[in-house]
């Protein structure tokens, strides 16, 4: 699913040997509050509800599988048959701005959708204002605050809903 987005960039389902790349970038993005190693490993047990993904950079190398592939970024989405929820979102800082959040993000919305869910709900730290530009770019819509959310009650979320059904039958902007 490489693009030009993010050239050299694939996105591939989460595995347990992509975990330690993934606990590095979580402690780098979320060092106030980051999942612990046993969080992921709880999600990724919920196979029926859950499904990881992580953006990989393309390598010179042929063997599949390596527990040392390149990982430049990571998303989570739960989808119940109500409503679906982006768990996580992250990208290595060297490759931020690159793409590489638009093509996770776009494969949790597709798999939302995919998988019957008629709306996709997240929540965003209210002063990360260029994630809030990708989530609004992608068609989601703000509709709430929760006040005190982040960082031990100092940084409030920002609640955000995409209307699956409606973002797919083409009346949603898209980019």
């Amino acid at each position: 699913m490489a693009s030009t987005l993010a050239a050299g960039v694939a996105i591939v389902p989460m595995r347990w040997w992509h975990l330690e790349s993934v606990f590095h970038i979580e402690e780098d993005i979320f060092s106030d509050e980051p999942w612990t190693p046993s969080m992921f490993w709880s999600e990724l047990a919920e196979y029926e509800t859950r499904s990881y993904f992580v953006a990989t950079a393309e390598s010179t190398t042929s063997v599949p599988n390596r527990a040392d592939d390149d990982i430049v970024g990571y998303a989570g989405l739960c989808v119940y048959p109500e409503e679906a929820f982006v768990q996580t979102i992250a990208v290595r800082r060297d490759w931020q701005r690159q793409g590489v959040g638009t093509l996770l993000l776009r494969t949790l919305i597709g798999q939302a959708s995919s998988r019957g869910a008629p709306r996709l709900e997240l929540e965003v730290r209210a002063d990360n204002y260029v994630a809030q530009h990708l989530y609004e770019t992608h068609g989601f819509r703000r509709v709430g605050v929760r006040k005190g959310y982040y960082q031990h009650g100092r940084t409030d979320a920002v609640l955000m809903s995409l209307d699956l059904l409606r973002h797919h039958s083409g009346n949603e902007r898209r980019p």
